[in-house]
């Protein structure tokens, strides 16, 4: 079993109440727009961080992190990009793969809306943990906790850290 804490958006804003949501966690996910490469440090100082840039993450993010992620934990195929839509509306950069070649989970940020939806059409899992930071239109900070078991996504838990406007 390995435990997940996945997180996007925080445009460079760390919630201290993240260590504790995440506290266990084998591995933190942050599906870009860090904004900062301090909060990439704080969320290392928790767990290992695997990571991908967004498009408002300068040159120190970019040469820190990927622009995608394809791997695979606990036999589940995951693909993270910041700009990848979602099922029924997929980012056109995104069709071509997840057409041919799918993976079992799916992760985007971008939006700002949380989302976990299945992709039925294409055999996969898609999550958009919405928006940690304080920039933006969404409305509440989200973040998503969850746990792969045998190729398999479980005990998924959305994690509401309160309005965008406070702390």
């Amino acid at each position: 079993m390995f435990r997940i804490g996945l997180l996007s958006d925080t445009h460079g804003f760390f919630d201290p109440r993240i260590a504790d949501h995440f506290s266990g966690c084998d591995e933190i996910w942050h599906a870009g727009d860090i904004g900062d490469p301090g909060v990439a440090d704080r969320l290392e100082e928790i767990a290992t961080l695997v990571a991908v840039y967004g498009n408002i993450d300068g040159t120190s993010i970019r040469a820190r992190f990927p622009r995608q992620q394809r791997c695979s934990r606990e036999g589940l195929d995951i693909w993270m990009i910041h700009i990848g839509g979602y099922p029924g509306n997929y980012a056109s950069a995104v069709k071509p793969t997840i057409f041919q070649n799918p993976p079992g989970l799916f992760i985007s940020g971008h939006s700002h809306i949380l989302k976990i939806m299945p992709d039925k059409k294409h055999g996969l899992l898609h999550m958009n943990p919405g928006a940690a930071g304080k920039i933006g239109m969404h409305q509440v900070r989200t973040l998503v906790r969850f746990v792969i078991s045998r190729g398999r996504v479980g005990d998924v838990d959305v994690i509401e850290l309160g309005p965008r406007t406070t702390l």
